[in-house]
């Protein structure tokens, strides 16, 4: 069964989430994981670009720990220049089996000189079947059906005084398929190996070796001492010290464990399997980067209260509750236009409409991405409150969230702040005030106004004709009275007109302040929903797809096993 039947992740799959992971930590984490996590993308394209049928081993050692000398014990023949005199090896060296498709491989790895083995290293014992597992969980089950390349490199000393050498051995170290440490009963603990080499690539357990040389200059009974002590600074480094990185004793001089060695590095190369195990590892090193860049603890999110308390300070800042009042106003304005007193109406016509001064009493066809309205720029307070709101829900939605991810989140939430102002004004000019609609009961009181008015006159000009006729000392008919009252009915007309349409300017002003505040309320409601579309625009979806980006993190981190 293949590893995605299984359901576990292949190592292009386990890529696919670093470059994931990678782009989402971009401009969020720190620079220098980010910048190593593209460097083993990078690596893993290019060494997976090459020949998967080599094997690239590489002999790592301090000065005089015998690595070109056991090179060539390896190799069975004198290759690799040996010297009292340290360095010898000025630069690195291969050795390769299977010629077809290395020669791209060893220029990628900058290797110059090459010798083409004629006899191949020996056949692995029966019975080695760790690789052979290994090959399965990272490439699938089928089995090579032929021996695998094999290049083997013997490096400068990684102590080397001169900085050309040690360059050298950084850069290979990074680049070989399989790490063989050599060290030597008087320098295996040297610091410079374990600090600066061994431990940072301790997670490549399956792809290290660690050759205890020169195994002939100690007593026969000194040597599982020296391998135990060897075993402990291993597991201090954070290296298992099982398999394949179980620490031999060998002898270049001699030849003790030298055929041991050849075997070991023999079924590694067959099995074809070490260099998707170093890129492996290399992934894993790269995603335990992140992940400790990135820290611990998950965000709480974006809440329907965090929401509600962001527009409450939006609303403050864009100054709602005064527009909602001028609007209020504006529909007083035009409700006594339309149902006071005839005769005073036209002193109506000097008050300035509240909404028109705002810019705001404007035609549906006007639109407001290109009309501004006529408030007043944001002053200090509406501006802290604006800042304060957008702070506070920031805060809110990356409570529990590691440092690194509540700054982004911080950041996200700020994303527009310059254009902020510019989107609440337009908030408030894209809202429906609907200032001049007229309510049904402004028809009843007007229509009464009307009658009131007609009385008034109807009655005034009896009068007057009664008078003129009197002034001309032309007979005058009494007037008509109702019966019950004192006055004549022009009189009556006169009072009615005038109580009544008093009395309906006096029912017209009352309904309208009641309508004013439902108005008011309304026109708040709208405001409040405008507002809130803008800081949704503005501020929570900036927040949303940060959150969304931590997640596709997380998420990317999991198949990465982190």
């Amino acid at each position: 069964m293949s590893p995605a039947a299984r359901g576990a992740p292949t190592l292009s799959d386990r890529l696919t989430a670093l470059a994931r992971a990678t782009d989402l930590a971009e401009g969020r984490l720190d620079d220098a994981a980010v910048a190593a996590a593209r460097t083993v993308l990078d690596r893993a394209a290019e060494r997976r670009s090459l020949s998967a049928d080599h094997t690239v081993v590489g002999f790592f050692g301090a000065t005089g720990s015998g690595k070109s000398s056991l090179f060539n014990a390896v190799l069975g023949r004198d290759v690799a220049r040996t010297a009292a005199r340290r360095p010898t090896t000025a630069e690195p060296l291969a050795a390769v089996w299977g010629e077809a498709g290395s020669e791209p491989l060893l220029d990628w790895l900058g290797v110059a000189q090459r010798h083409h083995a004629e006899t191949p290293l020996p056949a692995p014992a029966a019975g080695g079947g760790r690789w052979t597992r290994v090959r399965e969980r990272l490439t699938g089950p089928a089995a090579p059906e032929r021996p695998g390349g094999l290049i083997l490199l013997d490096l400068p000393d990684f102590d080397s005084v001169s900085l050309h050498h040690r360059t050298i051995v950084q850069r290979l170290v990074g680049m070989v398929d399989v790490v063989v440490w050599v060290v030597d009963p008087q320098k295996y603990a040297d610091a410079l190996i374990h600090q600066e080499f061994i431990a940072p690539l301790a997670r490549h357990g399956a792809v290290t070796m660690v050759v205890l040389n020169q195994a002939d200059r100690l007593p026969a009974a000194e040597v599982p001492a020296v391998l135990r002590s060897l075993e402990d600074l291993l597991v201090q480094d954070g290296l298992p010290v099982t398999g394949l990185s179980r620490p031999v004793a060998v002898s270049a001089a001699t030849g003790q464990g030298v055929e041991d060695l050849r075997a070991r590095i023999r079924e590694v190369a067959d099995t074809r399997a070490a260099a998707s195990a170093r890129l492996d590892a290399d992934v894993d090193d790269a995603a335990a980067g992140l992940a400790e860049a990135s820290g611990e603890g998950e965000p709480a999110g974006i809440t329907p209260e965090a929401e509600d308390r962001l527009t409450d300070g939006l609303e403050r800042a864009a100054n709602t509750a005064g527009i909602a009042r001028a609007a209020g106003r504006s529909y007083t304005l035009h409700a006594t236009a339309h149902t006071g007193w005839i005769a005073t109406r036209w002193l109506q016509r000097f008050r300035t409409d509240p909404l028109r001064r705002l810019n705001l009493d404007r035609g549906e066809t006007v639109n407001p991405e290109v009309n501004r309205t006529s408030l007043p720029p944001m002053g200090p307070a509406q501006r802290a409150a604006a800042d304060a709101a957008v702070r506070t829900f920031a805060h809110d939605a990356a409570a529990g969230a590691p440092e690194p991810w509540t700054r982004s989140l911080r950041q996200a939430a700020r994303t527009h702040e310059q254009h902020l102002p510019d989107e609440l004004d337009q908030a408030v000019a894209r809202t429906d005030f609907r200032a001049r609609r007229r309510s049904w009961w402004w028809l009843v009181l007007d229509a009464l106004q009307w009658l009131a008015m007609a009385a008034l006159v109807a009655g005034l000009l009896w009068l007057l004709g009664l008078f003129l006729l009197e002034w001309f000392q032309v007979p005058v008919p009494l007037p008509p009275v109702v019966e019950g009252l004192p006055l004549p009915v022009p009189t009556l007309l006169v009072l009615a007109g005038v109580v009544t349409g008093l009395f309906t300017a006096l029912t017209g002003r009352v309904l309208a302040g009641l309508g004013a505040r439902l108005r008011e309320r309304a026109v708040r409601r709208r405001l409040r929903a405008s507002v809130a579309d803008a800081g949704r625009r503005t501020v929570v979806e900036p927040v949303e797809d940060e959150l969304a980006a931590h997640g596709a993190f997380r998420e990317a981190l999991g198949v990465l096993g982190r």
